[in-house]
């Protein structure tokens, strides 16, 4: 039996497999799942939370320091713990939906979540991605927790007493709770969300414990003998028992977006009988397996933690939102129309930042799950009427651009296949066109297909910035339709908008600026006003946001080496802003101030690109410079790793990109930005068996400048690399040197893809 549930489970778990045997290291003990913890609101060293999850897992698991709705659920500075919390939060300005916690206490029942809030030390705190361990000092506890995708398993070691409990938190706002003592169990559900769902939105969660207990409901914090069972504004449950010294009481919970059954079917088939240790040692072993498919060697042992460190930050969203029947089949609660439907769905991710180096990496290292997002992003179409741009679970008002188009586009033409893409073909048509609910399809669709850009002075906020980003995605649209084979009339419209970002080119500054209805510039114009035009930026972040077609920007610039003095000139002016758009200083603004690398704002989406594109105007050397700069000075796994929100995955994947030696500026194109490795060696194990091998044995603090290199045994002066061929396997060689090599990649040819020379 055990054996049949093991390898059931094992079937829904990303256990990716490679067609040729690769040794696996253990790379998931690199990992700290705290890095990024010491964040608040006014200043974000990442904003993350350590989640005990499997990578892209229906369900996290955090401890909880910070109050009930708070969205910094967890931070390093605090001192105390409430909750052990189910969530789905994929940032804290977003916060959570589907959450509900437990909690172990010893004496008196404790309710109120202020109250029973334990003091506890980071020293007696092990956290991992696939196990969490904390001493609650007030009650003599130690709490475990080891993930499945939809489940977990809880191990409690209490003192001796005559009154241990754990009580479950359904959460306000609605929420419902049954305990069956006959059974060891108790149901529910949580209706607590952050929006953009629909009114029959439920998080239903079972309970198992291995122990005989007393019970009783609670609501608002008072509990209430008489009953086993309510349903109000805040449901609760606590469960009593008498414990040894040293006993061990465990616990199996799952959840459901569909139904209790389902939970229930969801613990049975991903947990069955196993015990603590069996848990943790599969999520150890998926961990494992999916972390391998990258092994860097020949770093520092903080490299080799920082960069795996970033990788589990990667490997969360968008998350599983689907589950499977009693049936087999892939179903799943639609947060578009409240019906179970059949299918794919994910959740808890902005394409505004995450098309730019998350999904090309997805599709460069596991392409077998991008294939099911975009599977979910078909039934996001079909039931909602939309693509997302900020799913959280459904359409979240939130962000600007129409970055869907890039998500689709570059999955097909990196060849992705075996889904419906001309249902997202249609999809990314429609939305192109059309403004939709919740940030969704494009706002000043009319002014921009008309005039060639949002107006500045129609009361549309971040316009210049929106522009921009639909100029990119239109280029997504025209490289999608051409390699589908659609007609030339259908997709050259979209071919000629892609070219929208020359008329905010202020020819004066040289630099992007808004523009108003009748053509004239924005008058006054400070090109450190963070927001209005822009979007958590300013014109020195947005200027560069012409990914498609950077030769493009090299002409209006004035050519080469205006183009480069301007780049230079990010890194040696001072962190001065406006900030007057937003009457404070936000902190993605105080983030770049603190930096000391000028008006570079690493700690935000718009300007992470920046750094690759001296690749283009032929002095790469200075990519190189730049990118072992800001992996030096921006990165760290420690709780103050980051420097700025994580953003689910995104500022992760720049790092994990930059220390393999490229980026995608431009994902849709198919090509990588090359800059310089950061370790000796790297191996990249693909999906299918094949491999790609940088080698810079002569790498070191010194030597991080690209002497010479070779593609396959060629001599190879590129600044870019192609993901089809890359999909091939490779082997790269690159000669290391302390000095800059200024001889290679400085010809016409050598740089990467850019519109404006595409014949």
């Amino acid at each position: 039996m055990m054996k049949k549930v093991f390898l059931t489970a094992l079937a829904f778990f990303p256990l990716f497999t490679f067609a040729q045997a690769t040794k696996q290291a253990d790379l998931v003990e690199y990992i700290n799942p705290l890095m990024g913890t010491a964040s608040k609101p006014i200043l974000s060293n990442g904003n993350t939370y350590p989640a005990v999850a499997l990578p892209w897992g229906m369900n996290f698991w955090t401890a909880q320091t910070g109050k009930m709705g708070d969205g910094w659920q967890y931070t390093y500075d605090a001192d105390k713990i409430r909750g052990f919390k189910q969530t789905h939060q994929p940032s804290p300005w977003m916060n959570d939906y589907g959450m509900f916690s437990v909690f172990p206490e010893t004496g008196k029942v404790i309710i109120d979540e202020n109250k029973r809030a334990s003091w506890f030390s980071h020293k007696a705190e092990t956290s991992k991605p696939y196990y969490y361990s904390v001493y609650l000092a007030d009650y003599d506890v130690t709490t475990e927790i080891a993930p499945t995708e939809r489940a977990a398993n809880f191990r409690f070691t209490f003192p001796k007493g005559d009154n241990s409990h754990i009580l479950i938190d359904a959460f306000d706002k609605g929420s419902y709770v049954k305990i069956i003592p006959e059974k060891h169990e108790i149901i529910g559900y949580s209706t607590r969300n952050s929006g953009a769902v629909p009114e029959n939105f439920k998080d239903y969660f079972v309970i198992y414990i291995d122990k005989d207990f007393t019970a009783t409901t609670w609501h608002d914090s008072v509990t209430d003998k008489q009953s086993l069972e309510y349903k109000g504004n805040h449901a609760g449950a606590v469960v009593s028992f008498k414990t040894t010294a040293g006993e061990k009481v465990h616990m199996h919970v799952a959840s459901s977006f569909i139904s209790i059954e389902q939970a229930e079917l969801n613990l049975k088939r991903e947990l069955g009988t196993d015990s603590f240790d069996v848990t943790e040692q599969k999520a150890k072993a998926v961990w494992n397996k999916t972390l391998n498919h990258v092994q860097v060697e020949g770093g520092t042992i903080d490299q080799m933690r920082t960069f795996y460190s970033c990788l589990y930050r990667m490997l969360f969203f968008p998350s599983k939102m689907y589950e499977v029947d009693a049936k087999g089949q892939i179903v799943h609660y639609s947060v578009y129309n409240g019906k179970i439907m059949p299918g794919y769905l994910f959740a808890g991710t902005g394409f505004w930042d995450t098309f730019r180096a998350l999904y090309p990496f997805l599709n460069l290292m596991y392409p077998s799950i991008n294939k099911e997002m975009q599977m979910g992003l078909v039934n996001d179409y079909k039931e909602g009427g939309w693509l997302p741009e900020w799913s959280s679970p459904g359409y979240a008002d939130c962000m600007v651009g129409n970055n869907s188009a890039s998500v689709v586009a570059e999955s097909y033409v990196k060849g992705l296949r075996g889904y419906d893409i001309e249902t997202l073909y249609q999809a990314l048509i429609h939305g192109a066109n059309n403004t939709g609910p919740n940030a969704t399809g494009r706002i000043g669709v009319d002014y921009y297909n008309k005039l060639g850009y949002v107006p500045y002075d129609v009361n549309i906020h971040e316009n210049a910035a929106r522009t921009l980003e639909y100029a990119y995605d239109d280029f997504s649209i025209y490289t999608l339709g051409k390699a589908l084979g659609k007609p030339a009339a259908e997709i050259d419209v979209y071919k000629k908008r892609a070219m929208n970002y020359k008329n905010l080119f202020d020819q004066g500054t040289r630099l992007m600026r808004g523009k108003n209805k009748d053509g004239s510039f924005e008058t006054p114009f400070n090109p450190f006003k963070w927001g209005d035009a822009f979007t958590e930026g300013n014109s020195w972040h947005y200027t560069w946001g012409v990914f498609q077609d950077v030769q493009g920007l090299i002409g209006l610039m004035g050519g080469r080496q205006n183009f480069v003095a301007k780049l230079d000139s990010v890194f040696s002016l001072p962190p001065v802003f406006d900030d007057s758009y937003y009457g404070f200083t936000i902190h993605e603004i105080r983030e770049m101030q603190i930096a000391n690398m000028g008006q570079y704002a690493h700690g935000n989406q718009p300007i992470q690109h920046m750094i690759y594109l001296y690749g283009y105007a032929s002095e790469p050397w200075k990519s190189q410079y730049w990118a072992r700069e800001t992996m030096n000075r921006m990165y760290r796994a420690t709780p103050d790793g980051y420097c700025g929100d994580e953003d689910n995955g995104q500022t992760s994947a720049w790092y994990v990109f930059s220390a393999i030696g490229f980026y995608p500026v431009c994902p849709v194109s198919g090509q990588y930005v090359l800059g310089a490795p950061l370790f000796k060696k790297i191996t990249i194990n693909l999906e299918d068996g094949k491999k790609i091998v940088i080698n810079s044995p002569k790498n070191s603090v010194e030597n991080k400048y690209i002497k010479t290199m070779t593609y396959n045994g060629k001599p190879y002066d590129l600044n870019w690399v192609n993901h089809l061929a890359l999909m091939q396997g490779a082997v790269i060689n690159m000669d290391m040197s302390a000095t800059p090599n200024k001889t290679r990649g400085i010809k016409a040819s050598d740089v990467p893809y850019s519109l404006s020379n595409e014949k």
